[in-house]
């Protein structure tokens, strides 16, 4: 008996529904009517065939009952929701290696969404200036003695582009260990146990950074904005609104602190590796409707519905795919991926030497699995006792490589 590996049902007995569902049902339409970069319709193709024949595969077949089933390839796009579980667990298990027996601070800066125009057809350099005008901010106020600190900090930065509702929303997610290593390298300093700078004065660095290198890359001449109408019809019009964004309140926060490294693995593993909408928020797709659960911000996360044209909820996922090779996690500081190596154990010893933390791991993807889901995919899932051995290889025949 052969068995295709893709259940299109859960244990409830309904069919699961799949941001893919909506690309196959909508997208042959969307594309006719509307114009989409290179990078967009590999994402869509990429979804689309995601664990399909398209991508090639591999048939198993059990050594004692000579069960078959089929397993496809995924597609392995960064954009898609089937894809992440494996990527982020590798990521994850890297991390060990780097954490620190301290506690971590989660600060997180959001760009105002008056400049979403601008962003949208300058993905690159103006998310690289947010990077970079977190990153400065930072560490202008490690270096600042009112903070008490006068060292180097380390953080990771996780770029997210969208809101709840799939908006473009851009906001910096920003892991910081609570202390800086001094000038010198042969000191950490911890930070105040309570908060790590105040968070009204980053805001203001910030944005004064920010606005800084945006007005800089704008008169020279780095700012596109396509198509024969420019979101400026002059200078002054961009002048106009840099001058209204340096007066406005821009938003930064900071969740409570984390106690220890523990609790900062279970966050990177719920935001580093997201994307804008995962397949279990989707209810249905009907008469052209996508029907998608979404926690609301301003009534306490309450979790709510709400429906979109099909065509609506395609653009609002495609704002969100990011322009190639560009990387949405960074390293800075002692973390940065320059410094990490000499750094990491250098701080270990100067906090705690003895102190145990979690530790990184080998594990094939057969032993992962069987950590994340209780499952031995390598047992005969018809017979329960024989182990499923590959016997053939299906071929990739995508236009585009994964």
């Amino acid at each position: 008996m052969k068995k295709d590996h893709t259940d299109p049902t859960d244990t409830n007995g309904k069919e699961k529904l799949e941001v893919a569902d909506i690309f196959h049902l909508h997208g042959d339409n969307y594309r006719k009517f509307n114009s989409l970069s290179y990078e967009q319709n590999k994402v869509m193709h990429h979804i689309e065939i995601c664990r399909t024949a398209v991508l090639g595969g591999h048939a198993e077949q059990c050594d004692q009952c000579e069960f078959e089933r089929i397993s496809y390839n995924s597609c392995r796009d960064r954009h898609c929701p089937k894809c992440q579980t494996l990527v982020k667990e590798r990521w994850l298990n890297d991390r060990k290696a780097e954490l620190l027996p301290c506690g971590y601070f989660h600060l997180v800066f959001t760009l105002p969404h008056d400049l979403n125009p601008i962003i949208l057809c300058n993905k690159r350099i103006t998310l690289d200036i947010l990077f970079a005008a977190v990153k400065e901010t930072l560490q202008a106020f490690a270096k600042d003695p009112q903070w008490r600190l006068e060292g180097q900090l380390g953080m990771i930065a996780v770029l997210h582009t969208w809101s709840q509702t799939l908006i473009d929303h851009f906001h910096l997610h920003c892991l910081i260990p609570a202390g800086a290593l001094s000038f010198t390298k042969d000191k950490w300093v911890p930070s105040r146990a309570r908060y790590l700078f105040a968070i009204g004065s980053l805001a203001k660095e910030f944005r004064k950074r920010y606005l800084r290198c945006l007005k800089k890359a704008y008169s020279n001449g780095k700012l596109i904005f396509p198509g024969n109408t420019s979101v400026f019809k002059s200078d002054q019009e961009f002048n106009r609104l840099m001058e209204s964004l340096s007066t406005v309140k821009w938003i930064a926060y900071a969740k409570r602190p984390f106690a220890g490294p523990e609790q900062v693995l279970e966050y990177l593993g719920r935001y580093t590796h997201r994307v804008a909408i995962s397949n279990n928020r989707i209810i249905s797709i009907d008469n052209d409707e996508v029907i998608f659960i979404y926690r609301d911000r301003k009534r306490k996360n309450q979790t709510r519905t709400m429906s979109l044209p099909a065509d609506e909820f395609v653009r609002r996922f495609l704002l969100h795919v990011l322009p190639k090779g560009f990387m949405k996690i960074r390293y800075f500081g002692f973390l940065a991926n320059t410094n990490k190596k000499q750094t990491i154990p250098l701080i270990r010893r100067l906090i705690n030497s003895k102190a145990e933390l979690p530790e990184k791991t080998n594990e094939t993807i057969e032993e992962m699995m069987l950590r994340l889901t209780g499952t031995d995919i390598t047992c005969c899932p018809e017979c329960g006792k024989g182990k499923m051995r590959r016997i053939k290889k299906f071929p990739n025949q995508s236009e585009y490589s994964p």
